[in-house]
């Protein structure tokens, strides 16, 4: 009882007391600075500092407006149009205006001398006040301010980036994947799931592409990656297509197709199997002859029609062997059809033979569809050892 009482008593002090309310000032700010970074805290320490700047600019321009001239204004209104949501701006831009006014009655008529507020001026400034409020309005109709903006549509772009990793697989493979967005951007249409099921002794890699290219098609890419993500390694591989073939009909999308294909690999006995949804073929390389050959499972599109069939092409991977699988967008274009783009790409692939397909996807894409502005994506699997023959188209 004792020892309580002086615990008590010491909680009781006036330094105890004082850091505990430190503590609680410091908690609260940090709170608060991380809902306005969040764009969910309130904008008035925002709108107080720009506010500030107003009356400052102004004295500076009466003082000299050679150096510091009226059209200095649009900065805090510029400024105000990234920060502040719609009902604050209007506060900012009556100072503003009222700042343009005080100038223009202080530095006289424009067309007295240089350096004054003139019509030109007070044009620029409305129109950026303007387009600043679109901007404000807009950002508040979505919901998402400009402090997270940028930092939601990187977050989306690293999880496509995450959800397309491979595993890790046993000594005696190797797997890569290139893909590249069209048009240059960091979202793309095109995406791979992949997973290692049954113990870790299969390996189910799917290669996706959602109808449209880049940013048109991310949103979607995004939606289907984390749904098939969920469905892989959930079913049976012949129940996973028919599955997200459901899934897209759901969607209701005006543009909701999409091609798969859907790689079972036993990573034991190199034995596989291939479910199409209206993909291109997957391309096998032979180490005993040194022969491509074309692996053609039927399907048709994912989100075209209900109670659709997916019949799988079976084949095994020897030592030595490669499984190169890919989207349209490498090998089709406007100018070329699919089979002149295979013959072009397992031309190029053939350099790689007597060497090893190490760091080959993404210098083969660069070979075969380097301007291509559609989205592409070469996946690798490699059972490595043996001897590959000749190569022979």
């Amino acid at each position: 009882m004792a020892a309580g009482r002086e615990r008590r008593a010491e909680a009781d002090t006036f330094t105890a007391r004082l850091k505990k309310q430190v503590h609680r000032v410091r908690t609260g700010l940090r709170r608060s600075a991380v809902d306005y970074f969040r764009g969910d805290g309130s904008d008035w320490v925002a709108l107080a500092g720009l506010l500030m700047t107003i009356p400052v600019i102004a004295f500076v321009t009466l003082m000299n407006s050679v150096w510091c001239s009226p059209a200095m204004l649009v900065l805090p209104i510029v400024a105000g149009g990234l920060l502040l949501r719609p009902s604050s701006l209007l506060g900012l831009y009556a100072a503003a205006a009222t700042a343009l006014i005080v100038e223009s009655v202080k530095l006289g008529p424009y067309t007295e001398g240089p350096s004054r507020v003139t019509p030109g001026i007070v044009l620029t400034v409305a129109a950026c006040g303007f387009f600043g409020l679109l901007i404000a309005q807009f950002r508040s109709r979505v919901g998402v301010p400009w402090r997270r903006g940028g930092t939601m549509l990187f977050d989306l772009r690293e999880r496509i980036r995450v959800q397309s990793k491979l595993p890790k697989l046993p000594m005696g493979w190797h797997r890569e994947m290139a893909l590249r967005p069209a048009g240059g951007q960091s979202f793309s249409g095109d995406f791979v799931v992949a997973a290692r099921t049954n113990g870790g002794r299969t390996l189910e890699v799917v290669l996706t592409d959602v109808s449209g290219k880049g940013m048109d098609a991310a949103s979607r890419a995004l939606l289907l990656s984390g749904a098939f993500g969920g469905l892989l390694g959930s079913l049976p591989p012949h129940a996973f297509l028919p599955a997200a073939n459901g899934y897209l009909l759901r969607q209701d999308w005006d543009e909701g197709f999409a091609t798969s294909i859907h790689l079972v690999l036993d990573l034991d006995s190199g034995d596989y199997e291939l479910f199409s949804a209206g993909h291109p073929p997957g391309l096998q390389l032979s180490a005993g002859n040194g022969r491509w050959e074309e692996k053609t499972a039927d399907g048709p599109l994912l989100g075209v029609y209900d109670g659709a069939q997916f019949d799988a092409v079976k084949g095994s991977l020897r030592p030595g062997d490669v499984l190169m699988l890919f989207t349209d967008g490498l090998v089709e274009t406007s100018e070329r059809d699919i089979v002149e783009g295979i013959d072009r790409l397992t031309g190029e692939a053939d350099r790689y033979v007597a060497g090893g397909f190490h760091g080959a996807a993404w210098h083969l894409i660069e070979a075969v569809a380097k301007d291509v502005n559609d989205d592409r994506a070469l996946l690798l699997i490699c059972r490595e050892g043996g001897v590959v023959g000749p190569a022979t188209l």
